[in-house]
Protein backbone atom coordinates (compact mmCIF):
# COMPACT_ATOMS: atom_id res chain seq x y z
CA UNK A 1 0.00 0.00 0.00
CA UNK A 2 1.60 3.47 -0.80
CA UNK A 3 0.66 5.74 1.75
CA UNK A 4 -0.48 9.53 0.59
CA UNK A 5 -2.37 10.96 3.86
CA UNK A 6 -0.98 11.13 7.19
CA UNK A 7 -4.23 12.50 9.15
CA UNK A 8 -5.03 9.14 10.64
CA UNK A 9 -1.61 8.64 12.12
CA UNK A 10 -0.89 10.42 15.94
CA UNK A 11 1.33 9.84 18.53
CA UNK A 12 -1.89 9.07 21.07
CA UNK A 13 -3.08 6.66 19.00
CA UNK A 14 -0.15 4.42 18.66
CA UNK A 15 0.69 5.57 22.59
CA UNK A 16 2.11 2.88 24.55
CA UNK A 17 3.29 1.08 21.35
CA UNK A 18 6.94 0.46 20.61
CA UNK A 19 8.46 -0.47 17.20
CA UNK A 20 11.61 -2.18 17.50
CA UNK A 21 12.63 -3.78 14.10
CA UNK A 22 11.18 -3.68 10.59
CA UNK A 23 10.74 -6.88 9.02
CA UNK A 24 10.42 -6.05 5.19
CA UNK A 25 13.73 -7.20 2.95
CA UNK A 26 14.61 -3.91 1.86
CA UNK A 27 13.89 -1.99 5.58
CA UNK A 28 16.10 -4.63 6.93
CA UNK A 29 18.92 -3.85 3.82
CA UNK A 30 18.64 -0.55 4.67
CA UNK A 31 19.14 -1.01 8.78
CA UNK A 32 22.49 -3.18 8.13
CA UNK A 33 23.84 -0.67 5.31
CA UNK A 34 23.44 2.32 7.90
CA UNK A 35 25.57 0.56 10.34
CA UNK A 36 28.38 -0.31 7.92
CA UNK A 37 28.50 3.50 6.70
CA UNK A 38 28.65 4.95 10.44
CA UNK A 39 31.34 2.75 11.43
CA UNK A 40 32.85 3.49 7.78
CA UNK A 41 32.60 6.74 9.03
CA UNK A 42 34.21 6.62 12.12
CA UNK A 43 31.13 8.17 13.89
CA UNK A 44 31.15 8.10 18.36
CA UNK A 45 31.06 4.09 19.29
CA UNK A 46 27.35 5.67 21.11
CA UNK A 47 26.27 6.61 17.70
CA UNK A 48 27.28 3.42 15.89
CA UNK A 49 26.20 1.09 18.85
CA UNK A 50 22.35 3.14 18.83
CA UNK A 51 22.16 4.70 15.88
CA UNK A 52 20.66 1.53 13.90
CA UNK A 53 18.39 0.62 16.28
CA UNK A 54 16.67 3.89 16.40
CA UNK A 55 16.48 3.54 12.90
CA UNK A 56 15.19 0.50 12.72
CA UNK A 57 11.94 1.82 15.38
CA UNK A 58 11.59 4.29 12.47
CA UNK A 59 11.00 1.90 10.02
CA UNK A 60 9.40 -0.33 11.83
CA UNK A 61 6.43 2.42 12.65
CA UNK A 62 6.75 3.69 8.62
CA UNK A 63 5.59 0.33 8.32
CA UNK A 64 2.89 0.11 10.31
CA UNK A 65 1.71 3.00 8.83
CA UNK A 66 1.67 1.50 5.31
CA UNK A 67 5.33 3.08 4.45
CA UNK A 68 6.93 0.79 2.72
CA UNK A 69 9.17 3.24 0.30
CA UNK A 70 11.51 6.26 1.19
CA UNK A 71 10.24 8.08 -1.74
CA UNK A 72 7.30 8.32 0.25
CA UNK A 73 8.40 10.05 3.23
CA UNK A 74 7.34 13.35 3.89
CA UNK A 75 7.59 16.08 6.00
CA UNK A 76 3.82 15.57 7.67
CA UNK A 77 5.88 11.57 7.94
CA UNK A 78 8.43 13.40 9.87
CA UNK A 79 6.33 15.13 12.16
CA UNK A 80 4.01 12.32 13.08
CA UNK A 81 6.85 9.99 13.73
CA UNK A 82 8.12 12.14 16.55
CA UNK A 83 4.43 12.96 17.68
CA UNK A 84 4.53 9.12 18.32
CA UNK A 85 8.15 9.26 20.14
CA UNK A 86 7.02 12.04 22.29
CA UNK A 87 4.14 10.15 23.60
CA UNK A 88 5.48 6.83 23.51
CA UNK A 89 7.10 5.01 27.16
CA UNK A 90 10.40 4.95 27.88
CA UNK A 91 11.93 1.57 28.17
CA UNK A 92 14.55 2.12 30.60
CA UNK A 93 13.11 4.81 33.15
CA UNK A 94 9.61 4.70 32.45
CA UNK A 95 7.71 7.96 31.59
CA UNK A 96 8.14 9.77 28.46
CA UNK A 97 11.39 10.50 26.39
CA UNK A 98 13.51 13.12 27.58
CA UNK A 99 13.83 16.44 24.82
CA UNK A 100 17.75 15.35 25.00
CA UNK A 101 16.80 11.47 23.84
CA UNK A 102 14.09 13.27 21.08
CA UNK A 103 16.94 14.92 19.93
CA UNK A 104 18.98 11.57 19.56
CA UNK A 105 16.31 10.42 17.54
CA UNK A 106 15.98 13.82 15.41
CA UNK A 107 19.96 13.46 14.64
CA UNK A 108 20.08 9.81 13.57
CA UNK A 109 17.25 10.39 10.92
CA UNK A 110 19.45 13.31 9.67
CA UNK A 111 22.60 10.90 9.62
CA UNK A 112 20.18 8.41 7.59
CA UNK A 113 19.42 11.11 4.70
CA UNK A 114 22.64 12.16 4.61
CA UNK A 115 23.70 8.38 4.21
CA UNK A 116 21.14 8.27 1.53
CA UNK A 117 21.90 10.82 -0.32
CA UNK A 118 25.49 10.32 -0.68
CA UNK A 119 24.69 6.37 -1.18
CA UNK A 120 21.53 6.35 -3.41
CA UNK A 121 20.75 9.88 -4.69
CA UNK A 122 17.27 9.85 -2.59
CA UNK A 123 16.84 11.70 0.33
CA UNK A 124 13.88 13.20 2.90
CA UNK A 125 14.27 16.45 4.65
CA UNK A 126 14.11 16.39 8.24
CA UNK A 127 13.83 19.70 9.43
CA UNK A 128 12.45 19.42 12.80
CA UNK A 129 13.59 21.36 15.79
CA UNK A 130 12.64 20.29 19.73
CA UNK A 131 12.52 23.11 21.84
CA UNK A 132 14.38 23.52 25.19
CA UNK A 133 17.83 22.09 26.36
CA UNK A 134 19.35 18.89 25.39
CA UNK A 135 21.86 18.39 27.92
CA UNK A 136 21.03 17.22 31.53
CA UNK A 137 22.65 19.68 34.26
CA UNK A 138 24.07 15.89 35.19
CA UNK A 139 25.70 15.25 32.59
CA UNK A 140 28.32 18.36 33.07
CA UNK A 141 31.02 18.90 35.71
CA UNK A 142 31.05 22.45 37.21
CA UNK A 143 34.35 24.54 37.58
CA UNK A 144 34.53 23.32 40.91
CA UNK A 145 33.83 19.82 40.40
CA UNK A 146 36.85 19.94 37.89
CA UNK A 147 39.14 21.59 39.93
CA UNK A 148 38.24 18.46 42.61
CA UNK A 149 39.24 15.70 39.94
CA UNK A 150 42.47 17.26 39.06
CA UNK A 151 43.13 17.40 43.15
CA UNK A 152 41.57 13.45 43.06
CA UNK A 153 44.58 12.54 40.77
CA UNK A 154 48.35 11.00 42.69
CA UNK A 155 51.52 11.70 42.00
CA UNK A 156 52.56 8.10 41.04
CA UNK A 157 52.78 6.97 37.75
CA UNK A 158 48.96 6.24 37.58
CA UNK A 159 48.14 9.78 38.91
CA UNK A 160 49.98 11.37 36.15
CA UNK A 161 48.22 9.29 33.34
CA UNK A 162 45.24 10.38 35.21
CA UNK A 163 46.02 14.15 35.18
CA UNK A 164 46.75 13.54 31.37
CA UNK A 165 43.65 12.21 30.50
CA UNK A 166 41.74 15.02 31.87
CA UNK A 167 44.03 17.16 29.99
CA UNK A 168 43.20 15.84 26.51
CA UNK A 169 39.25 15.42 27.78
CA UNK A 170 38.87 18.54 29.47
CA UNK A 171 41.71 20.97 28.69
CA UNK A 172 41.45 19.68 24.49
CA UNK A 173 37.87 18.71 24.71
CA UNK A 174 38.48 15.54 22.38
CA UNK A 175 35.86 13.03 21.94
CA UNK A 176 35.98 9.59 23.76
CA UNK A 177 37.76 8.26 20.37
CA UNK A 178 39.94 10.48 19.69
CA UNK A 179 41.46 10.41 22.68
CA UNK A 180 41.72 6.71 22.98
CA UNK A 181 43.47 6.72 19.18
CA UNK A 182 46.07 9.59 19.59
CA UNK A 183 49.73 8.72 19.72
CA UNK A 184 52.48 10.26 21.69
CA UNK A 185 53.95 12.15 18.30
CA UNK A 186 50.32 13.84 18.08
CA UNK A 187 51.57 15.54 21.20
CA UNK A 188 53.37 18.10 19.79
CA UNK A 189 54.88 19.91 22.23
CA UNK A 190 57.24 22.80 20.60
CA UNK A 191 54.14 24.18 19.20
CA UNK A 192 51.93 24.03 21.61
CA UNK A 193 48.84 21.77 19.79
CA UNK A 194 47.65 18.71 19.88
CA UNK A 195 47.18 17.09 16.21
CA UNK A 196 43.39 15.01 15.73
CA UNK A 197 44.46 12.39 13.36
CA UNK A 198 41.47 10.46 13.36
CA UNK A 199 38.94 12.97 14.29
CA UNK A 200 34.43 12.36 13.60
CA UNK A 201 34.28 11.50 9.47
CA UNK A 202 37.80 11.37 9.27
CA UNK A 203 38.34 15.08 9.46
CA UNK A 204 41.51 16.30 11.11
CA UNK A 205 42.09 19.23 13.13
CA UNK A 206 44.79 20.85 15.56
CA UNK A 207 43.86 21.81 19.13
CA UNK A 208 45.77 24.48 21.11
CA UNK A 209 47.30 23.69 24.33
CA UNK A 210 47.60 26.37 27.55
CA UNK A 211 50.83 26.16 29.53
CA UNK A 212 49.06 23.69 31.94
CA UNK A 213 47.63 21.32 29.73
CA UNK A 214 51.06 21.18 28.15
CA UNK A 215 53.10 20.51 31.14
CA UNK A 216 50.65 17.95 32.46
CA UNK A 217 50.76 16.20 29.05
CA UNK A 218 54.46 16.37 29.10
CA UNK A 219 54.25 14.29 32.68
CA UNK A 220 53.00 12.24 31.68
CA UNK A 221 54.96 11.35 28.55
CA UNK A 222 58.64 11.55 30.15
CA UNK A 223 57.99 10.76 33.56
CA UNK A 224 55.32 8.43 34.00
CA UNK A 225 54.89 6.49 30.48
CA UNK A 226 58.32 5.00 30.05
CA UNK A 227 57.29 2.59 32.97
CA UNK A 228 54.50 1.41 31.59
CA UNK A 229 56.04 0.50 27.86
CA UNK A 230 56.71 -3.39 27.55
CA UNK A 231 56.58 -3.79 24.27
CA UNK A 232 57.30 -1.34 20.81
CA UNK A 233 54.44 1.15 20.85
CA UNK A 234 52.85 4.65 19.53
CA UNK A 235 49.99 4.61 21.56
CA UNK A 236 49.70 7.48 24.24
CA UNK A 237 47.90 6.48 26.68
CA UNK A 238 49.08 2.52 27.97
CA UNK A 239 47.70 0.73 30.51
CA UNK A 240 49.99 -1.69 33.41
CA UNK A 241 50.60 -4.18 30.54
CA UNK A 242 51.35 -1.68 27.83
CA UNK A 243 48.83 -1.84 25.56
CA UNK A 244 46.52 1.43 24.47
CA UNK A 245 43.87 2.03 27.11
CA UNK A 246 40.39 1.63 26.03
CA UNK A 247 37.16 3.50 26.54
CA UNK A 248 36.06 1.25 29.07
CA UNK A 249 39.34 1.21 31.42
CA UNK A 250 39.51 5.33 31.26
CA UNK A 251 35.93 5.75 32.24
CA UNK A 252 36.75 3.24 35.13
CA UNK A 253 39.62 5.51 35.83
CA UNK A 254 37.49 8.30 35.74
CA UNK A 255 34.91 7.05 38.29
CA UNK A 256 37.91 6.42 40.85
CA UNK A 257 38.55 10.12 40.05
CA UNK A 258 35.15 11.04 41.09
CA UNK A 259 34.55 9.07 44.12
CA UNK A 260 37.71 10.00 45.45
CA UNK A 261 36.50 13.90 45.00
CA UNK A 262 32.98 13.15 46.51
CA UNK A 263 31.21 13.96 42.97
CA UNK A 264 27.61 11.95 42.42
CA UNK A 265 27.52 12.64 39.74
CA UNK A 266 26.47 10.30 36.34
CA UNK A 267 28.76 11.83 34.03
CA UNK A 268 31.63 9.78 31.63
CA UNK A 269 34.45 11.03 29.52
CA UNK A 270 32.33 13.13 26.62
CA UNK A 271 31.12 14.72 30.00
CA UNK A 272 34.43 16.38 30.30
CA UNK A 273 34.04 17.55 26.41
CA UNK A 274 30.67 18.91 27.39
CA UNK A 275 32.45 20.60 30.60
CA UNK A 276 35.09 22.48 28.61
CA UNK A 277 32.32 23.86 25.87
CA UNK A 278 30.26 25.24 28.24
CA UNK A 279 32.83 26.59 30.75
CA UNK A 280 34.60 28.51 27.35
CA UNK A 281 31.05 29.84 26.74
CA UNK A 282 30.46 30.99 30.07
CA UNK A 283 33.85 32.25 29.76
CA UNK A 284 32.65 35.05 26.30
CA UNK A 285 34.57 32.74 24.21
CA UNK A 286 32.55 33.06 20.37
CA UNK A 287 30.45 30.25 19.80
CA UNK A 288 32.69 30.07 16.14
CA UNK A 289 35.73 29.57 18.13
CA UNK A 290 33.98 26.98 20.00
CA UNK A 291 33.20 25.09 17.18
CA UNK A 292 36.61 25.06 15.59
CA UNK A 293 37.87 23.73 19.32
CA UNK A 294 35.57 21.04 19.25
CA UNK A 295 35.86 19.98 16.05
CA UNK A 296 32.22 20.98 15.33
CA UNK A 297 31.02 20.54 11.18
CA UNK A 298 28.70 23.22 11.71
CA UNK A 299 27.37 25.95 14.25
CA UNK A 300 24.85 24.07 15.42
CA UNK A 301 25.82 21.27 16.84
CA UNK A 302 28.04 24.23 19.02
CA UNK A 303 24.55 26.01 20.13
CA UNK A 304 23.45 23.27 22.40
CA UNK A 305 25.73 24.73 24.78
CA UNK A 306 24.04 27.90 25.13
CA UNK A 307 20.91 26.35 27.23
CA UNK A 308 22.81 25.31 29.76
CA UNK A 309 25.46 28.46 30.23
CA UNK A 310 23.17 29.94 33.64
CA UNK A 311 22.65 26.34 35.01
CA UNK A 312 25.88 25.54 35.59
CA UNK A 313 28.12 28.28 36.80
Amino acid sequence: MKYNSITSITGKEQEGAIFKEPVTPEFIRLTASFAHWLRLLNFEPSTIKHGPTKLGEFLAWLESNGILEITAITRETITAYFDYLAHRTNQVKGGRLSKNTLRTHITTLRKFSRYLRESQGETFDVSLQIKGKFYNIKDIFTRTEIKALYEATGSDVYGLRDKAILAVYYGCGLRRSEGLNLDVKDILLDRNLLYVRKGKNYKERYVPMTSTIKEDLKDYIECARPFLIKTATHALFLTQYGTRMIGQTMMERLHQLKEKAGIDKDAGLHSLRHSIATHLLQSGMELEKIKQFLGHSSLESTQIYTHIIHETK
